[in-house]
């Protein structure tokens, strides 16, 4: 089970408002998933947390496929799971996709991926 003392997301003001349409695109996806509000807030900080590693002119393919493992690792945190597939399919990416970002994502937020 995850350790519910995660340390507090790092991420600036501005990165909100510099992703308002990704973040917009999250809770749209997450309304789809039926996600509560704690695995949704989960979700935009780990969003959030690593959106400052990625190039800006990074493809819209690569920052989808960030913010479904992002809420894919959200919901798991938050005891809220969701299938790779089912967050693949509402995100619109593979869940090989999930499958090959998630452990990587929760790193980059400061995170230690499960071991099962």
């Amino acid at each position: 089970m995850w350790d519910r003392a995660l340390p507090p997301p790092v991420y600036r003001a501005r990165d909100h408002v510099e992703n308002e349409r990704w973040l917009a695109e999250l809770q749209q996806i997450a309304d789809r998933l039926d996600l509560e509000t704690a695995a949704r807030s989960r979700a935009t900080d780990l969003y959030l947390s690593t959106v400052t590693d990625w190039d800006d002119d990074a493809d819209e393919a690569s920052k989808r496929a960030v913010l479904a493992a992002s809420l894919y690792a959200g919901s798991l945190i938050e005891s809220d799971q969701r299938s790779q597939s089912a967050v693949a399919d509402a995100a619109g990416v593979s869940r090989l996709t999930v499958q090959q970002r998630w452990k990587d994502l929760l790193e980059r937020a400061g995170l230690e991926p499960p071991s099962w």
